[in-house]
């Protein structure tokens, strides 16, 4: 029966072309992003379920007044296997914004298809992945196959902005969701030759640093205490904490902890006026080990040097904070069938690997539950002329289907 599956995939190059038009066209930014969160995506994907006869499927609707339906939508769809024992593949529906549309070679809420390439934001990230599980449970519907274990699809809301309104609720909602001896995979993240399979991550902390002086004009600046001057310090001084926080771990590329000074706050309209507040942001991602309230210290630290030098006042507030979770074992049953799987569709010798962070995956090892993240793509997520390849959307769902008849133990 797998092999009649394998079979069925190789044919769908249409499908994953109209998948990934139909979602492109359906831009799915979150509220911080100024957008209307999921629905819409979440609805056509529904519809489109429904019409390809797949009949297990529930929607579930994290509240949010930010957003005009009030809510964030997370759908869970099954097939039935021989066992209740299931392969849950979690993709995420929301994408992030365009950013500079003069960089675009094309409309990104336009598909472009130019061979074995589509361009358009989200068709890497992380529409691959719902293409890919879509792809298989419509096989299975279609040629009347009963895999070995259930495949569970979990589409969910909010990935791109920690997870609040997607995997998260759906992990305290319904906690019996996840069995112990499931099956988890999570095709977020991955390399061009598809041999890295994610097991661990480091800690996520994105601070935002406010730096306070006095605004006064740009004649007589003595008047006044320039925030930009120290927040530009205090940027500088940044890179002290690759020294501090120094421990390295070859599971990792990079190998070390990072501390980047990243997003950039407008201050004044006008050039003659010295500015009195600077808002800045530093994208933190650190080896597991390291405790994230030491992290804050060292940063303060900094910023009481730039305060005595400056006469500044500084305040910090995290924007997102996640503390590392335990690593997949390597030898966990989830990564052992995945690399049979990957080694069979692909004719790679796949490696376990850690990342700087973050994924879905993290809420659910946070539960004590193994999961896998792996995909072969190209990894060009978030930047202009975003790309995924036709046969990467086939060759994943190959994997996911043999995976569906592997019983080795």
């Amino acid at each position: 029966m797998s092999e009649q599956l394998l079979t069925f995939l190789d044919d769908q190059r249409d499908l994953v072309i109209e998948l990934q038009k139909e979602m492109t066209a359906r831009p799915a930014l979150c509220p911080t992003s100024g957008g209307q969160g999921e629905k819409d995506k979440a609805d056509y994907l529904l519809s489109w379920l429904k019409e390809n006869n797949i009949t297990d499927v529930e929607e579930m609707r994290a509240p949010d007044s930010r957003v005009n339906c009030g809510y964030r939508p997370t759908i869970i769809a099954r097939i039935p296997g021989k066992s209740e024992k299931t392969l849950w593949i979690i993709g995420h529906t929301d994408v992030v914004p365009t950013g500079d549309h003069d960089l675009w070679e094309s409309d990104p809420w336009t598909l472009r298809v130019d061979g074995d390439f589509m361009y358009g934001r989200g068709v890497e990230d992380n529409q691959q992945a719902i293409v890919s599980g879509l792809l298989v449970a419509k096989g299975l519907v279609d040629n009347n196959i009963t895999p070995e274990y259930t495949l569970g699809l979990i589409l969910t809301a909010d990935e791109e902005t920690g997870s609040k309104y997607g995997l998260e609720y759906v992990a305290k909602e319904r906690p019996e969701l996840f069995k112990k001896d499931d099956l988890i995979l999570v095709p977020d993240i991955g390399d061009a030759d598809g041999t890295m399979i994610e097991v661990a991550e480091k800690s996520i902390l994105w601070q935002k640093i406010s730096v306070v002086g006095k605004q006064c004009h740009g004649s007589t600046p003595n008047e006044g205490i320039n925030s930009l001057e120290a927040a530009a310090a205090f940027i500088l001084k940044i890179k002290k904490l690759h020294g501090i926080f120094d421990r390295t771990d070859d599971l990792f590329d990079p190998p070390i902890s990072t501390f980047t000074p990243t997003k950039k706050e407008a201050n004044v309209p006008n050039i003659n006026t010295v500015p009195g507040l600077d808002v800045f942001y530093v994208d933190c991602r650190i080896l597991p080990g390291y405790d994230l309230e030491d992290i804050r210290k060292e940063i303060k630290k900094l910023g009481d040097e730039v305060i005595q030098e400056y006469g500044v006042t500084i305040t910090y507030e995290d924007d997102q904070a996640n503390q590392s979770t335990s690593q997949t074992p390597a030898d966990c049953e989830v990564v052992t069938k995945l690399d049979r799987a990957i080694k069979k569709v692909y004719n790679v010798t796949p490696q376990p690997k850690g990342v700087g962070g973050g994924t879905v995956a993290a809420h659910l090892r946070d539960e004590g539950l193994n999961v896998a993240c792996w995909s072969k793509l190209i990894p060009n997520a978030h930047v202009p002329n975003e790309k995924s390849r036709i046969s990467c959307n086939i060759g994943d769902a190959k994997v996911i289907a043999t995976m569906l008849f592997d019983t080795t133990n």
